[in-house]
């Protein structure tokens, strides 16, 4: 049996197509927020990337935020190692990292953010 592990998103990894195309399948997931960051918008360069192919102008990142009050709604759903592998290589045209987060349930799982240029 495959190991399990715990994906959040407040993007578009929550939309079933997106989910059918990256994973072969639609996941079931729950409702958790992630505290201590907040919702941005970031415009997108490259306009061969998936998003901007469907008319999107910008992503919606998750960044750190200096008000601890501040949370990001999404879902977190439970998937392979496989699948968290066809996650990392949908993210990686927007730029984003992929980190170890605790959710406001509790629950340990793995989230994209986007890559802080230092």
């Amino acid at each position: 049996m495959q190991s399990m592990v715990l994906l959040f998103s407040y993007g578009t990894l929550q939309d079933r197509d997106v989910q059918i195309a990256n994973f072969g399948r639609e996941l079931t997931g729950r409702e958790d927020v992630l505290p201590g960051y907040a919702r941005r918008l970031v415009p997108i360069n490259d306009k061969d990337v998936a998003a901007a192919l469907r008319g999107e102008s910008y992503y919606a990142n998750a960044e750190r935020s200096p008000n601890p009050e501040d949370a990001v709604c999404g879902t977190v759903f439970e998937i392979t190692e496989q699948e968290l592998e066809a996650a990392d290589e949908y993210e990686k045209d927007a730029e984003y990292g992929r980190i170890s987060v605790t959710l406001g349930s509790g629950a340990q799982a793995w989230v994209y953010v986007r890559k802080t240029v230092a």
